[in-house]
C-alpha cells in the first residue's frame, strides 16, 4: 500500500508553532520537571521550513539567445550522447529565447525536448531545422520515442523539415514555414505520432507512417495514408474517406485545452496555462496572444533529482505547483495533488520512478489539475497503480474546468524490470487525456511475460472522459477498459503484447485473447473514431486473437473506422469488434476494417 504524507496542516509542514502552542508546551515541560526533577523533552516531528518556489532550472536545462556562441556545437554534443540512449538516464531541455537563429539543425535524440520561450511560436524563428531521423537504427523509425518540439517557428533549409518519430514524441504549437516529412531517410518503417496546435504552411508527407493523429491545427496539404490517419479540428485536412484512403476527419475537437508551457516575460520565467476550448478548430495563437493566464515561476516548486516525495508533498500542501527538471526522480511515497488548478509540468521528459511499489502520483477529485510533459517508469516492486486521476468513487462535475493529462507517458520495463497491475486509472469525471503512450516494454532490459508483468494499461471509471490521442500497448490482459458513461476516444493506437508464450497464456475464459479496447457491458453510451489494434505474436505465431475491440451492442455505443492488422502473419485476429469484421489472414499485413459499428 502507498505510504501517504501527513495531512494538510500537520505540524511537520506548518513551520514554527504558534505562541499559544509554545506557551502550552512550556507549561507542560515545567510541570514535568517539577514533578520528576528530570530533564524531559517530549519527542515529535521536526518542523519543516517553508518550501521556496522558483530558482534555477538545473544544469540540464540549456538556454540560448541569438547571441549565444556555438549553439550548434551544444546541440550536437547532446545529440551525440542521446541519439541511441533509448533507456539511458540523460534528460535534456533546450530553451530558445525570443529572436532569430540562423543556420541551425537541432537533431533530437532520446529524452531531448526543444522549446521556444515566446507566447507565440513566431516569437522564436529558426532558419534551419529541428530534425528526427533514424540513422542510429538503420533507417527504422519505429523506436524513435520520448522527445518533443514545442513553440517554435522553422524555416527549413531545403523547404521541408524531417520529423520521423513514433510514440511519445509530440509536435506541439509549431509553425513550419514549409513542408513536414514524417518518414525517415530512405522511407523506412515508422509507427505513428501526434501533432497539435501547429501550422504547417506546406504539405505533410507521412509516407511510411502507419498511423497518425493531428488535432486543432492547420496544414497546407496531406499527401498519403497507410492504415489510419485521424484529424480533428484541422484546417486543410483531407476529407473523410475511410477506408480508402483511410482518413478519419472530424471538423472540430469537442473539448480541448492546450498543454501548459514555459515562457519569458521580460527576464522572468512564467508558465502559461491555455484556456479550455469547445468545438475547437485551428491553432490557438494565429490571431494574437492566446487565451489563458500565466503563473510566475515562484509559484512552482522546482523539483530536482534527489528531492523527496515528502518535500514535494509539502510544497503542494503549501499551495505551490510543480516543475520537474530534466532527470530521474525516485519517490518512496505517493505524490498527492489535492488542490484545484495545480499544474504539474515536466521539462526534458523528466522521469518519476516509484520505489517499493507505491503509486507514483494521485490527483484528488478537484477541478482543473494540469499534468503535462513527464514519464512515469514502473519500479521493480509491483505497483497496484502508477497514476490515479481522482480517487475511487469520484463523482464531482468538472465539465467547466476539467483535469487534463497531456504528454504524460507510462513505461513498464525496458530500462530494467518494472511491474504494475494497472498503469493509469481515471476516476474523475470530464477528464481529458490528450496524448499519452502507456507502454509495457517489448524490448530493452527487464522484459518478459512475467518479468515486466502489467495486466491492464488504462482503466476509465469516470463519466464524460475524452481521450484525444490514446496510445496503449502490450499489456498482459486488457490494454484499455472503459466503465464510465459517455466516454469518447478520437484516435486509438495499440499493439498486443508480443511475448505471449502460447495461446493458453492469453486465454480469457472461452475467448481467445483480451481485446485491446473493451467497453464494459454496463455502459449505455460510448463513441470512438479512428481506432486500430495490431498483433505481432512472434514467440508463438500460431496464436489467435478473437478481436481487437469489445463493446455492448446498444444504440448509444458507436464506433467509426476500426481496423485490426496482423503484422506479417505473426498471429491473427478472428474478428475486428465483437463477432463483426473479417478475419486477418496470411502474411500480407492488410487491415481488416469495420467502417461503422453497430
Amino acid at each position: 500500500m502507498p505510504v501517504h504524507a501527513p495531512p494538510t496542516g500537520s505540524a511537520a509542514f506548518r513551520g514554527a508553532p504558534s505562541p499559544s502552542r509554545r506557551r502550552g508546551l512550556a507549561a507542560t515541560l515545567a510541570a514535568a520537571l517539577a514533578a520528576t526533577l528530570l530533564a524531559f523533552v517530549p519527542s515529535g516531528p521536526a518542523h519543516a521550513d517553508p518550501i521556496e518556489g522558483g530558482g534555477d532550472l538545473g544544469p540540464n536545462v540549456i538556454v540560448f539567445d541569438p547571441s549565444t556562441p556555438n549553439i550548434q556545437g551544444r546541440l550536437d554534443e547532446v545529440f551525440k550522447q542521446q541519439e541511441s540512449a533509448q533507456f539511458g538516464s540523460g534528460r535534456y531541455q533546450f530553451l530558445f529565447k525570443p529572436g532569430t537563429y540562423n543556420g541551425l539543425n537541432a537533431q533530437l535524440g532520446f529524452y531531448t525536448s526543444v522549446s521556444g520561450l515566446g507566447l507565440s511560436p513566431d516569437d522564436v524563428s529558426i532558419n534551419g531545422d529541428v530534425t528526427v531521423d533514424a540513422g542510429w537504427f538503420n533507417g527504422n523509425a519505429t523506436q524513435n520515442f520520448w522527445r518533443s518540439a514545442e513553440n517554435l517557428s522553422l524555416n527549413p533549409v531545403n523547404g521541408t523539415n524531417r520529423w520521423a518519430v513514433s510514440q511519445a514524441a509530440p509536435f506541439r504549437r509549431m509553425h513550419v514555414k514549409g513542408g513536414l516529412n514524417l518518414a525517415p531517410d530512405g522511407y523506412g518503417w515508422a509507427s505513428g505520432g501526434y501533432i497539435a496546435d501547429s501550422k504547417i504552411d506546406g504539405s505533410v508527407g507521412p509516407y511510411s507512417q502507419q498511423q497518425w493523429y493531428t488535432r486543432d491545427s492547420q496544414v497546407g496539404g496531406w499527401q498519403n495514408a497507410v492504415w489510419n490517419m485521424t484529424f480533428s479540428g484541422v484546417e486543410g485536412a483531407p476529407a473523410q474517406s475511410f477506408p480508402d484512403p483511410p482518413y478519419t476527419t472530424l471538423e472540430t475537437t469537442p473539448i480541448s485545452r492546450e498543454k501548459p508551457f514555459l515562457h519569458l516575460d521580460g527576464d522572468a520565467y512564467k508558465v502559461f496555462v491555455p484556456e479550455k476550448r469547445t468545438n475547437a478548430r485551428g491553432v490557438t495563437w494565429d490571431s494574437g496572444a492566446p487565451a489563458g493566464s500565466s503563473i510566475d515561476l515562484d509559484q512552482f516548486y522546482v523539483v530536482k533529482p534527489g528531492a523527496t516525495a515528502q518535500t514535494i508533498n509539502a510544497a503542494l500542501d503549501q499551495g505551490l505547483n510543480l516543475l520537474f527538471t530534466p532527470g530521474v526522480h525516485h519517490v518512496d511515497e505517493t505524490i498527492e495533488v489535492n488542490r484545484a488548478d495545480t499544474v504539474v509540468l515536466g521539462l526534458g521528459l523528466a522521469t518519476i520512478i516509484p520505489n517499493n511499489g507505491v503509486t507514483a502520483m494521485k490527483v484528488a477529485d478537484v477541478d482543473g489539475v494540469k499534468l503535462a510533459g513527464f514519464l512515469i517508469d514502473a519500479g521493480p516492486v509491483n505497483s497496484e497503480t502508477l497514476l490515479e486521476v481522482g480517487p475511487e468513487g469520484s463523482s464531482a462535475d468538472h465539465s467547466a474546468n476539467p483535469t487534463t493529462v497531456q504528454d504524460v507517458f507510462i513505461r513498464i520495463g525496458g530500462a530494467g524490470p518494472g511491474k504494475a497491475t494497472t498503469s493509469m486509472v481515471v476516476n474523475s469525471d470530464d477528464t481529458i487525456i490528450d496524448h499519452t503512450w502507456v507502454w509495457r516494454a517489448d524490448h530493452g532490459d527487464g522484459v518478459g511475460w512475467e518479468t515486466n508483468r502489467a495486466d491492464f494499461g488504462v482503466r476509465v471509471n469516470g463519466d464524460d472522459v475524452l481521450a484525444t490521442g490514446l496510445f496503449v500497448e502490450h499489456f498482459n490482459k486488457y490494454d484499455v477498459e472503459w466503465y464510465g458513461e459517455r466516454g469518447r476516444t478520437i484516435f486509438f493506437q495499440n499493439e498486443k503484447a508480443y511475448d505471449a508464450p502460447n495461446q493458453a497464456a492469453i486465454q480469457n475464459g472461452d475467448t481467445k485473447g483480451y481485446a485491446a479496447y473493451r467497453v464494459d457491458d454496463s455502459v449505455e453510451q460510448h463513441e470512438g473514431w479512428g481506432m486500430g489494434s495490431y498483433c505481432y505474436y512472434n514467440v508463438d505465431p500460431t496464436i489467435q486473437q478473437h478481436n481487437g475491440f469489445q463493446a455492448p451492442v446498444k444504440p448509444g455505443v458507436r464506433f467509426h473506422h476500426l481496423l485490426v492488422v496482423s503484422l506479417g502473419g505473426q498471429g491473427q485476429y478472428e474478428r475486428v469488434i465483437n463477432d463483426t469484421g473479417e478475419p486477418t489472414s496470411g502474411t500480407s499485413t492488410v487491415p481488416s476494417v469495420v467502417v461503422q459499428f453497430p
